[in-house]
């Protein structure tokens, strides 16, 4: 897990959701696996070395957000990898970017606008008078599988 911190409940819920993935997976979860940051681009980029330094490094990044996955991948291909090959890169928010990325980055969808047009709606509403009372509604999130996640590669 590359980037987010514990200073933030978003942090604390998706490293929690990727504790849960790994140990749903059948898969070992290590602590040196996690490499905490910020959520920006420079910051995944910055993280790939001492991804690629890890013991025993994992065949796959899961990534905080998008940017953070972007710049893990240009870290990654930097260092003379191929992301997407020689390990598995996924993101987080589905920005424009991802699709475009190379390669391509998956990720997951998160329903953005829909959480925007829905809060829109309600605050249009409110201001028009009518009664709007308060509600709790999930978007379910979909997973956009590109080109930067693959089997991973044999190690020799």
């Amino acid at each position: 897990m590359i980037g987010g911190t514990d200073q933030t409940s978003t942090g604390r819920d998706r490293y929690q959701g990727y504790v849960n993935a790994m140990e749903a997976a059948g898969l070992e979860v290590r602590p040196s696996w996690r490499i905490a940051g910020p959520r920006t681009k420079q910051a995944g980029f910055e993280a790939a070395g001492q991804f690629l330094a890890l013991k025993d490094r994992p065949t796959a990044a899961c990534c905080w957000n998008d940017l953070v996955a972007i710049g893990l991948m240009n870290g990654i291909a930097r260092a003379g990898l191929v992301p997407g090959v020689d390990i598995s890169v996924t993101g987080y928010d589905d920005l424009e970017e991802a699709a475009i990325a190379t390669p391509a980055l998956t990720t997951v969808w998160n329903g953005q606008r829909e959480v925007g047009r829905r809060a829109a709606s309600a605050l249009l509403d409110k201001l028009n008078g009518q009664t709007v009372r308060p509600s709790q509604e999930l978007i379910k999130p979909e997973l956009h599988v590109r080109q930067s996640t693959g089997k991973p590669v044999e190690r020799v």
